[in-house]
């Protein structure tokens, strides 16, 4: 469920007669429980609880209903409860039907309301959801009850009027979603003078049915576009005259409304009702460009990216320094004054900014600095002089960019409040400035110099404004001279395989005249690309964040040098972490943020997530493409092992239509003799039978051996729809199909092969590797070492190949994706000596005994992450030791410090 279909349940169950016998199952059910978890819990098949009237699911939460009176007895008695804890509850909860009582056995938070009010805390158990919240949700209500309300309008006024809902009008009917967001907010903030202006205009004026509040709003729409001088004069209706000239192009145009059904008129009126002086526009924006996203309306009110995540790009990327500055500025009038000056002059611009989160916090940090310099010259009721035009934004979706303008002028006047006061907020307001600083458009076809001009121009391009007609081009004159532009934001990722024809012509014209394998780039490195290109003209520093592929395999040596050649360098980089808000939505992308400038500084800041799950900085001289402290060295392709180590190839690919490759009951429908088994079937490995254990076999047959087998009826048939796949394939295929008892390669060992899976999960803290002997083959789904001596098998099995593969190869999605040329073959290795080979073969074998002695467990099951076997760990301890102080004479302190090392061999080693 999302974060609005609960609040919806909720709010039914607390407006609801309380139903004593029920109340428990009714709740869960409003979390999300499934009918058959509440139908055991109902039988008491999975009630683990002891306490009268009490209800225990494991691992969520302990509840009951009480008598009048008892509910703070009751809680206690669930605090107490030893199946509580036993069953690791996360909540426990006590309800007379007048009072309710819970706490977060978790956090410690504690809750105590009404029961009529329980809709008002329905965030306090998200969890029981299995949404991980941060603190901005948690604290949200309001946002997500106000999304819930509009969403039913929206859809409401879709159903009776499917002409706005085809792709003609919907630019219109959002723009008329973002004209009664206006209102709301507007009516309870005293914008409007009277309380409730506009909700109770409609209520009063317009039919029961909802017949005519089409033409009621319309009227009100005209008033708030005409100015007070006028409204006599161009004869608005009296009821109408109340509402002030708003301007800002927000309600000129267009007025036509959708019609209203009763319904929706409650609906409308169920919205206004609300308190929308506590809209936060950090999360509103978010979940509001959802109503009217078709692709995300399934999960309203998820799309939300935390404050603590978008400060992890503003504060490195421009914040601190400023604070910075305040700070050394002391009470110096002269430097408080040059720091608000240089305040006021600074631009924001998000080229992918949705409905404008980036933008709104970037404004209310500013603001936030800027009060701060008042204060300190005594001057605590100046204005602001940071104008809302210099937080310019692109976006491709037209109403997130009404949403992304409409959040800004909220945080503006929110901002005003807080500083000024009320008074001086609300004169400052209206009318609202028409000028249009959000662009409507493909951030990758626009020139990003129209949006934001180089320093000391102006942009002086008019056209129709935004709240009535997408732009693609800004529409700002405002001159912003001696100023910097600092870009940042979190554009769509989309890996190569995701891509829609129009992104991957995106990419095509920005990269086709500078790369050739642009194909394998993802979609957001046409933004890295796009704000190298602009920095170069401008006086910029740009950080995204991004899928930490970019910094990964053969996309760092295609994207990392285009960058690099236009002068720009990492200043600061935050290492891989999940960018997770709710976990049930979003199992988190593992992402990077990467800070680029020309400006070069001193020491770059690099940042990344300890083992307690705590942001660590380090100061370092140099970040490489790799977001490591390291020279800026760039991992390529190599055909041959660099370092001595044996010769890995890819296994043997059957292009075969599933003809060569049989199963157990395959094999034996074969029925061959002993003789013919041993001469044409052979066991063999993919990744998943390498990993899981799984059996399978294929016809292995030796050229030597053709004829024999072809006088089989049952092999022959196999051999001869071979070619028949062959042939109609490809054109390696077809190359092939006079071989078609061969496999495309036939290699195979005399003694033994090592094997490393292709695709392995990242979770395992080592990679799958082993060894099979001669009678076994492999598919293309592993790589193999043939006949190659055991220690090279030490340094697959180790946690410095590990961290050294994760690294410089691709990956697929969050999965490693192992390859012999990019991450075999560079791996960097000091000289063995024939002692080091020899402890490695004892180490190599250690780890194959300890393996044998859990026999028949498989490497899934061995490598489960947390579940490793404790002598399996020991020999893997000893493997890492015996080879780490190979390199530095001791064990690494942790993975940087392996990377760091390696990148550094290697760059020794490729000098030359």
């Amino acid at each position: 469920m999302s974060a609005v279909e609960i609040e919806e349940a909720v709010s039914n169950l607390a407006t609801q007669p309380f139903d004593r016998e029920n109340f428990p199952f009714d709740f869960l059910e409003a979390y999300g429980n499934k009918a058959t978890t509440i139908k055991r819990l109902r039988k008491g098949n999975s009630n683990k609880s002891k306490v009268a009237g009490g209800i225990l699911q494991r691992s969520n939460i302990h509840l009951a209903v009480c008598d009048e009176g008892q509910v703070a007895d009751t809680l206690q008695q669930l605090s107490d409860a030893p199946e509580t804890a036993k069953q690791k509850a996360k909540f426990i909860l006590a309800t007379d039907g007048r009072e309710i009582q819970a706490e977060d056995l978790t956090s410690g938070d504690t809750l105590a309301c009404a029961y009529a009010d329980l809709e008002e805390h329905f965030t306090f158990f998200f969890e029981l959801a299995g949404i991980s919240t941060v603190k901005e949700i948690r604290e949200s209500a309001f946002d997500i009850k106000a999304t819930s309300r509009l969403n039913k309008l929206y859809l409401e006024l879709l159903r009776h009027n499917p002409d706005w809902a085809t792709a003609e009008r919907r630019t219109e009917m959002n723009h008329f979603m973002a004209r009664l967001i206006f209102c709301f907010f507007a009516e309870d903030t005293s914008i409007f003078n009277g309380d409730n202006l506009f909700t109770d205009t409609v209520q009063k004026i317009s039919d029961p049915d909802g017949g005519n509040v089409h033409e009621i709003m319309a009227e009100c729409f005209r008033s708030m576009d005409t100015h007070f001088t006028k409204k006599n004069t161009e004869d608005i209706r009296v009821w109408a005259r109340s509402f002030p000239y708003v301007n800002g192009e927000l309600f000129s145009g267009s007025r036509e409304c959708p019609r209203f059904t009763k319904i929706a008129r409650a609906y409308l009126m169920h919205v206004g009702k609300l308190d929308w002086q506590q809209i936060n526009p950090d999360i509103f924006g978010s979940m509001i460009q959802a109503v009217a996203d078709e692709d995300e309306r399934s999960s309203l009110g998820m799309h939300y990216t935390s404050v603590p995540n978008i400060l992890k790009v503003l504060n490195p990327l421009f914040l601190d320094e400023l604070r910075e500055q305040l700070a050394a500025a002391g009470d110096n009038r002269r430097k408080l004054a040059n720091l608000r000056r240089r305040i006021a002059h600074i631009r924001v611009f998000d080229p992918a900014c949705g409905s404008g989160n980036f933008l709104v916090i970037a404004y209310k940090q500013l603001r936030e600095i800027e009060f701060a310099v008042n204060q300190q010259r005594g001057e605590a009721d100046r204005k602001s002089e940071i104008p809302l035009t210099n937080f310019r934004g692109i976006e491709l979706k037209s109403f997130s960019a009404e949403v992304a303008r409409l959040a800004l002028i909220i945080a503006e006047y929110q901002c005003d409040v807080l500083y000024l006061g009320q008074k001086l907020a609300l004169a400052e307001f209206l009318p609202l400035d028409s000028q249009n600083w959000i662009t409507c458009g493909n951030a990758l076809r626009i020139d990003w110099l129209s949006v934001c001009p180089p320093t000391g121009e102006n942009v002086e391009m008019r056209g129709d404004d935004l709240f009535s007609k997408p732009t693609d081009q800004a529409e700002v004159e405002f001159e912003n001279a001696g100023g910097e532009t600092f870009i940042c934001g979190n554009p769509p990722y989309l890996g190569a395989r995701d891509q829609n024809n129009e992104q991957k012509s995106d990419l095509k014209e920005l990269f086709i005249n500078h790369v050739k394998n642009w194909k394998s780039l993802d979609y957001v490195s046409g933004w890295f690309i796009k704000a190298a290109n602009y920095g170069m003209s401008t006086q910029s520093a740009t950080a995204f964040v991004s899928t930490n592929s970019i910094c990964q395999g053969i996309q760092v040596s295609i994207l990392w040098p285009l960058i690099f050649g236009t002068a720009h360098q990492i200043n600061f980089a935050h290492q891989s972490f999940k960018w997770a808000n709710l976990a049930s939505y979003n199992a988190g992308v593992t992402v990077i943020i990467a800070g680029i400038s020309k400006r070069s500084t001193p020491l770059k800041r690099l940042f990344s997530i300890d083992e307690n799950l705590e942001t660590v900085e380090r100061k370092c001289t140099e970040i490489n493409a790799y977001l490591l402290a390291a020279q800026n060295v760039i991992v390529e392709k190599s055909s041959r092992p660099l370092s001595g180590q044996s010769v890995m190839t890819f296994g043997n690919t059957p292009i075969d239509g599933g003809n060569l490759l049989l199963s157990r009951h395959d094999r034996n429908e074969l029925t061959l003799s002993a003789d013919e088994q041993s001469k044409f079937i052979r066991r063999i490995y993919g990744s998943a039978e390498f990993i899981r254990g799984l059996v399978r076999y294929c016809l292995w047959i030796e050229d030597r051996h053709l004829e024999q087998a072809k006088a089989i009826p049952a092999i022959n048939r196999r051999i001869e729809a071979v070619r028949t796949v062959r042939l109609k394939g490809g054109r390696t295929a077809r190359a092939i199909a006079g071989e078609s008892h061969r496999f495309q390669r036939m290699n195979a060992a005399t003694s033994s092969t090592i094997l490393v899976a292709a695709i392995s999960s990242e979770n395992r803290s080592y990679l799958p590797c082993g060894i099979v002997d001669q009678k076994s083959n492999t598919t293309n789904k592993n790589y193999a070492l043939y006949d190659a001596p055991l220690w090279n098998l030490a340094l697959i099995a180790s946690r410095l190949h590990w961290v050294w593969i994760g690294t410089v190869c691709v990956r697929m999605r969050t999965d490693f994706s192992y390859s012999n040329t990019l991450g075999w073959n560079t791996f960097p290795l000091p000289t063995l000596t024939a002692k080091n080979k020899a402890d490695l073969t004892t180490c190599a074998e250690e780890i194959l005994i300890a393996r044998e002695r859990h026999f028949p467990a498989t490497i899934a099951d061995l490598y489960a992450p947390d579940k490793m076997p404790a002598d399996l760990q020991r020999a893997h301890d000893r493997n890492d030791e015996v080879l780490e102080r190979i390199y530095i004479g001791r064990r690494f302190k942790n993975d940087t410090e392996r990377l760091e090392t390696l990148f550094a061999l290697y760059t020794e080693m490729t000098a030359n």
